[in-house]
């Protein structure tokens, strides 16, 4: 790795990284039999993928910022994005279907999910146009800040339609939609602004629900596990009309409860987990903060926690003293990926809201997250060669 990038970075994020290789051996033990896979085939794959990761990190970390920073990341936006577009059109044999929708492409060895390089994309993207839209020396009134995001929204809405409709994938336009409103802020926008989006965004989100047989199935489950205990505190007057019968069990997230309590302080040990042998389906992707919390307790999670927190302070800590405000922003962009990535599915876990599907940065298994994560971590260790860190 360079010598002027940030090590603690780097170390940061290859701890968590072989902590989700580990768990990727431990937590896939119901699905290497389902499968009938190999002992090690979950395993090999992630080490892999861990590996490979690990070296882009520490290549582009060499970057030359004011050639090859921005190359890099056009690239990754306008190729990622292309892969979203045809995706739907692609045959079979070669995109692979989950949901209904067609998410990923069958590589020798290896199937891409492009929605997660173009996140990446999309954070350079709004960083670079929103850097060059915005001045904090001049004051803009609404109009003229509607005027200056009206390129934005219609490039958001467009590939917020291909992400919800064809990949039927909400959760990540969510992702999306909360890291754009926030840079928008710190790159100049007014609150009212933020408020004007914020409405448009809900309106558009609530038209993708109702119009979603699935999405209802999923907010209704939600209900289903907090009903009793939002019920509890509303005026009975309330009660009658807002309590649902006959609505889905929540099996998910009652088994994830409970796998989280049958792991209590110090967890069951590695490999000893019961809840992950058919009772928790995806516990090795989505619910591997209760595969966690069971296999290694309290402890064990709240490391992996610390982990996250001190990726993103330090990231935020390069993106604060940034000089240029298009790096600045895309440092920001990046922090907020990862930062609300596990906000949404731990929030999912346990019940808070809706499970989305948005995978644990570093932790969850799977090829696609994890390789644009080290990717965007890799563009992060490069800026922060233009600054002093302790």
């Amino acid at each position: 790795m360079s010598e002027l990038a940030d090590k603690r970075l780097f170390i940061y994020v290859t701890l968590l990284l072989s902590v989700g290789i580990l768990m990727s051996y431990s937590l896939s033990a119901y699905a290497i039999v389902f499968y009938n896979y190999s002992q090690f085939h979950f395993l090999a794959r992630e080490l892999i993928t861990g590996i490979i990761g690990i070296i882009i990190m520490w290549g582009l970390s060499y970057l030359d910022l004011n050639r090859q920073f921005f190359i890099v990341g056009f690239i990754i936006l306008v190729v990622s994005a292309l892969l979203i577009f045809i995706l739907p059109f692609l045959p079979d044999s070669i995109a692979s279907s989950a949901g209904g929708a067609k998410r990923w492409i069958r590589l020798p060895g290896f199937s891409l999910n492009p929605i997660e390089p173009f996140k990446v994309g999309y954070i350079f993207f709004i960083s670079w146009s929103l850097s060059r839209k915005f001045d904090y020396n001049n004051k803009y009134n609404l109009l003229d800040q509607i005027m200056i995001l009206i390129p934005h929204i219609f490039v958001f809405a467009v590939m917020a339609f291909m992400i919800a409709v064809f990949q039927n994938d909400l959760g990540q336009v969510v992702l999306l939609g909360a890291s754009f409103i926030i840079i928008l802020i710190f790159a100049g926008g007014s609150f009212q602004l933020f408020g004007i989006i914020i409405l448009g965004f809900g309106a558009i989100g609530s038209i993708l629900i109702a119009t979603s047989a699935h999405r209802i199935l999923r907010l209704k489950t939600w209900w289903a596990n907090i009903q009793d205990l939002a019920l509890a505190i509303v005026p009975n007057s309330f009660v009658k009309d807002l309590q649902v019968n006959n609505l889905p069990e929540p099996y998910q997230i009652h088994n994830a409860a409970n796998a989280i309590y049958n792991g209590g302080f110090f967890g069951t040990g590695l490999g000893n987990g019961t809840f992950k042998l058919g009772f928790l389906s995806d516990v090795h992707t989505d619910m591997v903060l209760a595969g966690i919390s069971e296999e290694l307790g309290f402890i064990g999670l709240a490391i992996c926690v610390a982990l996250i927190f001190f990726i993103v302070y330090r990231i935020l800590r390069i993106s604060y003293r940034q000089r240029n405000r298009f790096y600045y922003l895309f440092c920001l962009g990046i922090s907020l990926l990862i930062a609300i990535s596990f906000i949404i599915n731990a929030f999912g876990i346990v019940g808070i809201t809706p499970v989305k599907g948005i995978a644990v940065p570093f932790l969850s298994y799977g090829g696609s997250n994890l390789l644009s994560n080290c990717i965007a971590i890799g563009l992060v260790l490069a800026l922060s060669k233009k600054v002093k860190l302790k």
